[in-house]
Parts: structure tokens; sequence; C-alpha cells
């Protein structure tokens, strides 16, 4: 794994983190414990704050990165990521907030200044435009995204399922 400092501040992880040893990590990034980062994914706190609560999963091939301070952005804009959240395969995140037991569809695109609420899910492919808020409870789908319908009570539940499942498996990669 590659975890390394930029300008002297390094990543913080929470316990039981695992890391791939083909994922990147660097700078102002915090993992809170029970994450796992998978193959090939990049987490570049260079300029701004990177904070991913418990229990997520980063999969594969992901990017997650933040906006400098500008006279366009006077703080820039941090990447915060709650509890129990899914990132799928090959997704870019900039600098939104994603609130906690989220499932982010593989291929999807979430960027500046976006809101996430709670308990959403945003299929596959999908494209976020800059400073959108997606309400609470429901399915998100397009290029861009458009509000679909509200989630069922089994896809609410299978937001929770999905992030423990990941909790499970990346335990057999630490006890390999």
């Amino acid at each position: 794994m590659k975890i390394r400092a930029y300008q002297d501040i390094k990543p913080i992880l929470g316990r039981d983190v695992y890391v791939d040893e083909t994922a990147t990590v660097i700078g102002k990034v915090k993992i809170g414990d029970d994450c796992s980062i998978w193959p090939q994914a990049v987490l570049r706190g260079d300029v701004n704050v990177i904070s991913i609560g418990q229990r997520t999963n980063i999969q594969d091939n992901s990017v997650l990165h933040v906006t400098h301070a500008s006279d366009y952005t006077p703080e820039g804009r941090a990447l915060i990521i709650g509890d129990d959240v899914t990132v799928g395969h090959q997704c870019v995140l900039h600098a939104c907030t994603v609130g906690n037991l989220c499932l982010i569809g593989i291929g999807s695109i979430i960027l500046d200044d976006v809101e996430v609420e709670s308990q959403v899910m945003i299929g596959a492919g999908s494209l976020v435009p800059s400073g959108q808020r997606l309400e609470r409870g429901y399915l998100y789908f397009g290029r861009p995204v458009k509000k679909i319908r509200q989630l069922t009570e089994r896809e609410l539940s299978f937001l929770q399922y999905s992030a423990e499942n990941y909790v499970k498996l990346k335990q057999t990669y630490i006890k390999r």
C-alpha cells in the first residue's frame, strides 16, 4: 500500500482499516475504523481534507479528490463521506459530501459542492453536477442525475448489508 505524506501531513487510519497494496492514500486523509480501500483506488488529500467515516468501502479504481482555496472557493472544498457508505468501482468523488448509508453505483461521478444526504442510492454510471443536493431516501440515476423514486424497504436494508459485507470481506484480506 502507498500511504504517504504531503507537505509533512500524513494520512490517519482508524482501527482495522484495509488499504490494498496497489491503492494510494496521500496527505490530509482521515479514514475511520473498519473501512476498506480496494485495488488502484486513489485518495488524494493534498490541497484539502478527505474524511471517511466508519465501515465505508472505496472500491477498485475509484478516485477521491478535493478543491483548493482560491478566489472562486476561498476555503476550498473538502470531501466528506459518512459511515457505512459503499463507493462502487471506478467512481470519481470530487469535493462533495456524502451522508451515511449511501451506495454510489459503479462508474458514477459526483462533482464539487454536491450534498448527498443519508440513505441515498445512486445508479451506476450517473453524473451528479456541481451544487446539487440529493434528498434522503431516494434512488437517483442518469447523466445528469434525476430523482427516480423512493427507495424500498428492501433497498434501504441493502445499504447496511453492503457496508457490512465489505467489512467482512476486508477481514479476509487482513488475515492473509
